[in-house]
């Protein structure tokens, strides 16, 4: 599949779940429904249409390259795969099991069981694969340094373990003689009595080739037997054919095709990020002084406006609120008025207990 086809697919996906939005926030503006088996065929329902989605997000999200579509798409993609497990567990709770049959809803939506299964994430794989590779890596190099230090420390032999070692050796090879000695005769007298047994009668020929002919015709019949079966399961759709387990040439071309895009999926992802770094350097380069001198402006023209309504210098704000990113946030003036406000209050009451003190 071509690019254009991806970006597609990508748009189809969104249409639909724009529309599966709608249709839920809708769902939650009703009444709550009390029927167990209506409430159980519009959760299995959306459900089955949110793996429909998933399935195109992921093919999308596998051979697209480009990087800022696939940043946007993951974020997408994660969050529908938490709404089919949100929905998963509703459909647990309703029915008190962990196997459903929406074998109706399939076939309204005119679908095939295929469509339903839910695949592994390849960025599932991928990115463990690259796990694994560094996790083998590091325990290479941790055996490697390891190896290397070990010392082999070699235990000298006494003269009752060295004597000991020297009885066995002789034992066995005492025993080897002695078995092969015996070898000899047995093999002699099974000669002599296979000469004294040359005379064959036709009895013996007889049924020696009634034991052949049956030994053949039973290997015979059960390889016919199998072939059979084997015939009459892919004439049933029991089994594939052996013409088509051999690899064809359009797939092996795509298969081709996917990796190369994954290839490039990396290549486009790490010029992207030193993209991102170079731009920052050269943005801190040219413009860092400039925007530095402007949030101390800011900084400072907040301090004073507080110093003129509360007549004294406000606290700076402390980590755990935000620190000097609070001062920068951008609010609506709602939320700058009820700030404000709340700022006076906290000033004016610590200026008032200051004065009790006093």
């Amino acid at each position: 599949m071509s690019h254009r086809a991806y970006n597609k697919m990508w748009s189809e996906a969104h249409l639909t779940l724009n529309d599966l939005l709608a249709k839920e926030a809708l769902l939650e503006s009703a009444p709550p429904q009390k029927d167990r088996m209506i409430f159980y065929q519009t959760v299995a329902t959306l459900y089955v249409r949110y793996i429909q989605i998933f399935r195109k997000l992921e093919s999308a999200y596998d051979q697209l390259v480009h990087p800022q579509k696939r940043t946007v798409l993951r974020l997408v993609l994660d969050g529908v795969m938490g709404r089919i497990l949100e929905l998963k567990n509703e459909m647990v709770q309703c029915e008190f099991s962990e196997y459903h049959y929406v074998d109706d809803i399939v076939q309204d939506l005119k679908l095939t069981p295929e469509d339903i299964e839910i695949p592994i994430p390849k960025y599932f794989i991928n990115e463990k694969m690259k796990i694994l590779k560094e996790r083998e890596m590091v325990l290479a190099q941790i055996l490697k340094r390891l190896g290397t230090g070990e010392i082999e420390i070699k235990r000298k032999m006494t003269l009752d373990e060295a004597i000991r070692v020297i009885q066995v050796a002789e034992r066995s090879r005492q025993g080897r003689l002695r078995a092969k000695f015996m070898k000899d005769i047995r093999r002699d007298d099974d000669k002599h009595r296979r000469a004294k047994e040359k005379e064959r009668t036709a009895e013996d020929e007889n049924q020696a080739a009634v034991i052949i002919q049956k030994v053949w015709k039973g290997y015979f019949q059960r390889k016919k037997t199998k072939r059979e079966r084997e015939e009459e399961m892919i004439f049933i759709g029991m089994a594939p054919d052996s013409n088509f387990t051999k690899p064809i040439p359009a797939v092996i071309c795509a298969q081709e095709n996917e990796e190369e895009r994954r290839v490039r999926q990396e290549k486009y992802d790490m010029e992207y990020q030193q993209a991102l770094l170079d731009v920052k350097a050269k943005m801190t380069q040219l413009e860092g002084a400039d925007l530095r001198e402007a949030m101390k402006d800011q900084i400072r023209q907040w301090f004073l406006e507080c110093h003129d309504v509360t007549g004294r210098f406000p606290d700076y704000p402390s980590e755990e609120d935000g620190g000097s990113a609070l001062i920068f946030a951008e609010k609506t003036p709602e939320q700058v008025t009820l700030n404000f406000y709340c700022a006076v209050h906290k000033c004016l009451r610590s200026s008032f207990y200051s004065c009790q003190e006093l």
